[in-house]
């Protein structure tokens, strides 16, 4: 009798972590630059690139060392005379260190402050307060993001607050999907539809001579359309999920991340909100509302009060105080609050360096002088186009170089000196090539892996970033429509 032979399992296709699609990126970039020609736009006397000025330069492709420093570099930041060439940061290229060190010290302030009990009674209260209205909840803080998106493009900022809301979303019945989805969607559909932003729309409507009012309707257009649409994305999926937990994108991750961000297993009560707890939700909420004001411009957008111009320098600062403030105020030993702030900036550690790979991506591509020739490229295809064609076109190409430069400031100073002269040339407004400029760029930041706040929060979040492709995509491109119709008819009222 012949012996029975198991079946070998067949292996099942696992889609890689964020770490590993960054590191994949890196290598695709640093092959790109022994394919690419490198190449450069004169400057101008502001470091900006001139229209028609470009030319080839000797090639700097990036060999199998540069792509293993590029994290390390990426992290830390490099000065042009090191080695690194990036004029349109005045020869430095900022490392991601201030981000990932604010971070750390951001999950040091959570540990701190959740071992208080502070943030679960605060939570249990909303609970009891919203009952069954938990989607009040997620229509009031989507409308929130956006409008920090659009009034000073809230982007880095908002990994602050995904462990308290997505705690608070879960307990309310939904998801971690729903929770990344609230502050990601949220802030982010706020940057695409930006109406004063002065890091995307200021600086772009410097760069092409125009004030940064005009063309705003249509932007404000874009964002109340597209916030519409976000939130109903998100409702749409959120009772879906409230109704039965088994539809959740993440539900073979349902218990572990209960525990995770509730931090206490199924059936312990819900500490009482004392006196004490109270005063530590005070703290915890002063120490945001503190960052929240710190980081506006008030001055760039025409307001009589003080600006700050903090940034994650002082915002670590400002939370490694708070964490020491909170641990004192409810009692904890010296040991104890160091133990708490350590505990906690460890759980963050995987995001601090997800970031810093994502930055490492943008090393290679200044390294291996390869973002000029990409621009040249698109600027050539473009100037011939009838102006509604053309419109439309400029939008799907700051789609790629989004990809490629994913901070709208450095996008705006790169493309918008040689976009905004192309502009006239065809017909179009200047102002409809500002908006189609961040549209396109805050639309791509939705799910790009390149662009630090999308890995980050998926990590911070515990969803994989499939996951967030698989629900965030159709999203994607109803608003690549929407943003299309608004800059077609924008350009033939304009034109």
């Amino acid at each position: 009798m012949a012996a029975v032979t198991a079946e070998k399992p067949k292996r099942q296709f696992v889609f890689p972590t964020a770490y590993t699609i960054l590191a994949l990126l890196i290598i695709v970039m640093a092959v790109l630059t022994f394919i690419i020609p490198a190449g450069r736009y004169d400057l101008d006397a502001d470091g900006a690139p001139v229209p028609g000025t470009y030319h080839q330069v000797e090639s700097n492709p990036q060999n199998l060392r540069a792509a293993i420093l590029a994290p390390i570099d990426g992290m830390y930041g490099i000065k042009a005379e090191d080695g690194l060439i990036d004029p349109y940061n005045s020869g430095t290229l900022y490392g991601a260190i201030d981000v990932g060190l604010f971070i750390m010290i951001i999950g040091g302030f959570l540990g701190i402050s959740m071992k208080t009990g502070a943030i679960d009674a605060g939570i249990g209260a909303i609970v009891k307060r919203l009952g069954t209205r938990g989607t009040t909840l997620i229509v009031a803080l989507m409308a929130v993001f956006a409008a920090g998106g659009t009034s000073y493009g809230m982007a880095e900022e908002s990994l602050a607050f995904y462990f308290l809301i997505i705690s608070a979303i879960i307990a309310l019945g939904f998801d971690a999907l729903t929770g990344v989805a609230v502050i990601m969607l949220g802030a982010g559909i706020g940057v695409m539809g930006s109406t004063i932003n002065p890091f995307a729309t200021g600086i772009a409507s410097g760069f092409a001579g125009i004030p940064l009012g005009e063309g705003i309707i249509y932007r404000i257009i874009i964002l109340v359309v597209g916030t519409a649409i976000g939130i109903w994305w998100v409702l749409r999926y959120a009772r879906r999920v409230q109704q039965d937990a088994s539809t959740s994108m993440v539900a073979d991750m349902k218990a572990d991340n209960e525990q995770h961000f509730l931090r206490r297993s199924e059936g312990s009560e819900t500490p009482e909100l004392t006196g004490k707890r109270r005063l530590i939700l005070g703290l915890f909420g002063l120490a945001f509302a503190i960052m929240v004001y710190s980081v506006i411009p008030w001055s760039d957008l025409g307001l009589p009060i003080p600006t700050l111009f903090w940034w994650f320098p002082e915002l670590a600062a400002l939370f490694l105080v708070f964490s020491i403030i909170i641990g004192l105020v409810a009692g904890m030993a010296e040991k104890e609050l160091v133990d708490n702030f350590i505990d906690g900036a460890r759980d963050l550690l995987g995001v601090a360096l997800v970031v810093g790979l994502a930055r490492g991506i943008s090393v290679i591509m200044n390294n291996g002088l390869i973002i000029d020739t990409v621009l040249h490229t698109m600027e050539t295809s473009l100037g011939s186009l009838p102006p509604v064609l053309f419109i439309n076109a400029v939008f799907l190409v700051y789609l790629p170089l989004s990809f490629l430069i994913p901070s709208s400031s450095g996008l705006a100073t790169v493309t918008m000196p040689i976009m905004a002269p192309l502009a006239t040339f065809a017909g179009v407004p200047k102002d409809m090539v500002v908006t189609a400029y961040q549209s396109a760029s805050g639309l791509l930041n939705l799910f790009t892996p390149t662009f630090a706040v999308v890995t980050g929060g998926l990590v911070l979040g515990r969803v994989p970033i499939a996951t967030w492709w698989r629900f965030v995509l159709p999203l994607v491109g109803i608003l690549g429509v929407m943003i299309m119709l608004v800059l077609t008819v924008g350009v033939l009222i304009g034109g």
